[in-house]
C-alpha cells in the first residue's frame, strides 16, 4: 500500500491549520494538553511562542519528549483529517533566535505577527519554542475508500 497520498494529506493538514494540541507531561506524571498557534519549517521543525512561566513550557523544560496533533475541527463527522507529531521540544536558544525567527515567521496567516529576536529574549515575557518532529502519523478513517480497514488507525508517513 502506497502512503504517498497519505503524506500529501499530512502536508495539507499542516499547511492549512493554525493550531495544534500540544501534549506534555506534568511533574506528577499526569498528561497536559494545550492549544497553541503554530508554524512549521519543512514539516520537521514546528514553532510556537509562549511564556516560559506557562505550565506547558515548564513541562517542556523538564520533560522535552512531547506529542502533538493537528486537525481541522470544522470537518464534518467522519471526514476529519489529523496529523500526529512525536518529537522533542525546547525553547530556542538565544544564539539561534535570528535564524529560527526567520524560519518560524516566514509564513504567517490571519492576524499573526512576526516576532523579532529582541521580542523573544532578555527581559521579554515570551520565548520561541521548537518541536523537532521525529515521527509523523496520519489518522486514517476506518471507512477510508483506499486505506480503510474498518477501524480508525494511525499510519506513519515520511514528510
Amino acid at each position: 500500500m502506497s502512503t504517498d497520498d497519505l503524506a500529501e494529506e499530512a502536508r495539507q493538514v499542516l499547511d492549512t491549520n493554525q493550531y495544534l494540541t500540544l501534549g506534555t507531561t506534568e511533574d506528577d506524571g499526569q498528561p497536559r494538553v494545550s492549544p497553541v498557534y503554530f508554524t512549521h519549517d519543512g514539516y520537521r521543525d514546528v514553532y510556537w511562542v509562549s511564556s516560559p512561566g506557562s505550565a506547558h513550557s515548564h513541562n517542556v523544560a523538564a520533560r522535552p519528549d512531547v506529542a502533538a496533533v493537528v486537525f481541522d475541527s470544522t470537518a464534518e463527522v467522519g471526514q476529519g483529517s489529523a496529523v500526529y507529531l512525536t518529537g522533542t521540544a525546547a525553547q530556542v536558544p538565544d544564539d539561534e533566535l535570528e535564524s529560527a525567527c526567520a524560519r518560524a515567521f516566514a509564513k504567517l496567516s490571519g492576524a499573526a505577527k512576526p516576532f523579532t529576536p529582541e521580542e523573544l529574549s532578555g527581559a521579554a515575557e515570551l520565548r520561541l519554542y521548537r518541536l523537532r518532529v521525529v515521527q509523523h502519523d496520519v489518522h486514517v478513517r476506518g471507512s477510508d475508500p483506499v486505506h480503510g480497514t474498518g477501524i480508525d488507525r494511525r499510519v506513519q508517513v515520511d514528510l
